[in-house]
């Protein structure tokens, strides 16, 4: 899946964003920290794109800067691949994990 215009993909839909609340989901997207990204843009990614309030996005961005990387969303395996591909895009580490 490629975004070729190089812009950040959509922000999610509350249905998405519904959809990808932690279950019996078997795919994780997973951020990791890297020494370029500014905590405050990380933040506001995970804001903007994720839809999350300030107080859960900090936290996040905390876990990823503290722990090296964070869990963000839960899903079907395509659904986890597009939240990856728009953190690509954002310019953050991220990856697609099979849950345990």
């Amino acid at each position: 899946m490629s975004n070729q215009s190089n812009q950040p993909l959509a922000p999610r839909s509350e249905t998405d964003a519904q959809e990808s609340v932690f279950s019996d989901a078997a795919w994780l997207t997973v951020v990791h920290d890297d020494p370029v990204n500014l905590m405050a843009y990380v933040q506001w990614v995970f804001e903007s794109y994720f839809g999350m309030t300030s107080t859960v996005a900090r936290e996040r961005m905390l876990a990823v800067h503290r722990k090296g990387r964070a869990v963000l969303a839960a899903g079907g395996r395509e659904a986890m691949e597009r939240d990856v591909q728009a953190m690509h895009t954002y310019g953050l580490r991220a990856t697609i994990e099979q849950e345990a």
